[in-house]
């Protein structure tokens, strides 16, 4: 152990680059290795909340290419079927790519750039499942209700996605003046 190294956990902290973190409502101190490990935890316990969605959303909207009802759908209605699809299945690629990033470049000594990329991937995983969830709901009230009224509803849904995911975090770290 290095003048200036001390034990922490079995493991050695270096005391120079242990700071205080004034992101944490308790204080504590975090090293850069910690934050990093601290943000990736927090990475997979996001990610694992989400999949969940996703993939119940999925399975759902691949299903439903198998119902009776769905060889009658209007052509506009197939398309939109479609994207949606393409929108869950890239949304599921998003939210499982950090996982295969981490997997390819694990022993590497590069999880501060793993973190950021996984970090990049389950934002565009948010945006391109709150697409789905439109689109799906899009889908399922034109077929239900065949009127304006289909496109009312979806967008007051997203717009509702807009507030919860992004206007209300955004509101929050301007009024508080943090970043990561």
């Amino acid at each position: 152990m290095e003048t200036g190294d001390t034990m922490n956990k079995g493991s050695y902290v270096h005391l120079e680059s242990t700071v205080p973190n004034p992101q944490c409502c308790c204080n504590r101190t975090e090293n850069s290795r910690d934050k990093v490990n601290r943000r990736w935890n927090e990475i997979l316990q996001e990610t694992r909340v989400a999949l969940t969605g996703v993939q119940i959303l999925f399975g759902f909207l691949l299903g439903l290419a198998f119902t009776p009802l769905f060889g009658s759908l209007e052509k506009f209605n197939i398309v939109l079927y479609v994207l949606t699809v393409a929108m869950g299945a890239s949304s599921t690629a998003a939210f499982i790519a950090p996982v295969a990033i981490h997997r390819i470049l694990s022993g590497l000594r590069l999880k501060d750039q793993v973190v950021e990329t996984a970090a990049l991937f389950i934002g565009v995983g948010m945006f391109l499942l709150a697409a789905t969830i439109g689109l799906a709901i899009f889908l399922v009230l034109n077929v239900a209700l065949r009127s304006v009224l289909s496109v009312a509803v979806s967008g007051a849904v997203m717009g509702w996605f807009a507030l919860c995911w992004l206007l209300v975090p955004m509101r929050i770290k301007r009024r508080t003046g943090r970043n990561i």
